[in-house]
């Protein structure tokens, strides 16, 4: 199969059939070999029976159908792992990607580029303040922090090679930082316009709340991205730093009491400095543990801590 395109979605099912009649007509065009998977993140709105309608009379549809709802992520990972194509593009189902811009992205991995990222310029023209500020601000953090800096980590519609694809370990909702997950695999990556279109129908699964778990999920890509293998570096550190600041402060005021013979049964300071020694270790303690977790994870499962591009 040349390329393989998995539509993940929920309850979405007026917009499934003006959608299919789209991607067909593009796939179409390209003049190659292509299957459409479908994968129903337990949609309760009846729209699997608008599926298995088009399967009739389509035989490059598969549909599949998760056991219960478990987020975009787990849909896309299931699409990606079921797909055959060389080249694999994950598209919304609610109809906001626009499947025309399927061969521009193709074209890009045809280039050279691992992995075509879309970009919605046009997604924030009307007065949307309490969607359009938040995800600014999320793309340049998640910029900043990763190291891998896009305008757009939001555009689901993106095109992969198929290996790098269907080797993504995605948990959680780390969907959205698949560029920066990538890129730690040493892919090359490339984010061009594409267009952004107001819903059919339906409403939007998205809302506010999903900025602190878009937090805490940068977070963790962060840790395992750049010290997944030497954890000792992040928590020791910080324990040394706050284990020694308190030393020093419970030296002083010890000297204190023994120079000055001021009181220190009276002073919060005494404890606050005990605690942070306590901390400390255990801090450091904790970042040993991570060591041997570390350990355990990558050599149980034969893991290698680094990435092959080429060898002559």
């Amino acid at each position: 199969m040349d390329l393989s395109v998995v539509i993940p979605f929920y309850n979405e099912r007026d917009n499934l059939a003006p959608l299919h009649e789209e991607l067909t007509r593009t796939m179409r065009s390209l003049g190659r070999s292509y299957e459409l998977i479908f994968v129903d993140d337990g949609s309760a709105d009846g729209g699997i029976e608008v599926l298995r309608t088009i399967k009739q009379s389509d035989s490059a549809v598969r549909v599949i159908r998760l056991a219960r709802n478990s987020g975009q992520t787990a849909a896309l990972v299931c699409g990606f792992q079921h797909s055959t194509g060389e080249i694999v593009v994950a598209i919304d189902g609610d109809g906001e990607n626009d499947p025309a811009d399927i061969p521009k992205l193709v074209a890009k991995l045809e280039e050279g580029f691992d992995l075509a990222t879309g970009w919605r310029t046009e997604r924030w023209t009307g007065a949307r303040l309490t969607r359009q500020i938040p995800s600014r601000a999320a793309n340049a953090l998640i910029s900043r922090i990763t190291g891998v800096h896009l305008h757009d980590y939001g555009c689901t519609l993106k095109a992969y090679r198929g290996g790098l694809a269907r080797s993504l370990k995605l948990y959680g909702e780390m969907h959205r930082f698949v560029p920066a997950i990538a890129a730690e695999q040493g892919a090359r990556i490339v984010e061009i316009p594409v267009n952004f279109r107001p819903r059919r129908s339906g409403v939007s699964k998205y809302g506010l709340g999903r900025i602190l778990r878009t937090l805490l999920d940068l977070i963790t890509v962060k840790f395992l991205s750049a010290y997944s293998t030497r954890p000792i570096q992040v928590f020791g550190a910080i324990g040394i730093v706050l284990g020694g600041v308190g030393s020093l402060w419970t030296l002083m005021l010890v000297l204190e009491k023994i120079i000055l013979g001021r009181h220190l049964g009276d002073r919060p300071a005494l404890l606050l400095a005990v605690l942070l020694v306590v901390v400390g270790v255990q801090l450091v303690g904790i970042g040993l543990l991570g060591e041997m977790l570390a350990r355990t994870y990558h050599e149980s499962q034969g893991k290698p801590i680094y990435v092959v591009k080429e060898e002559i």
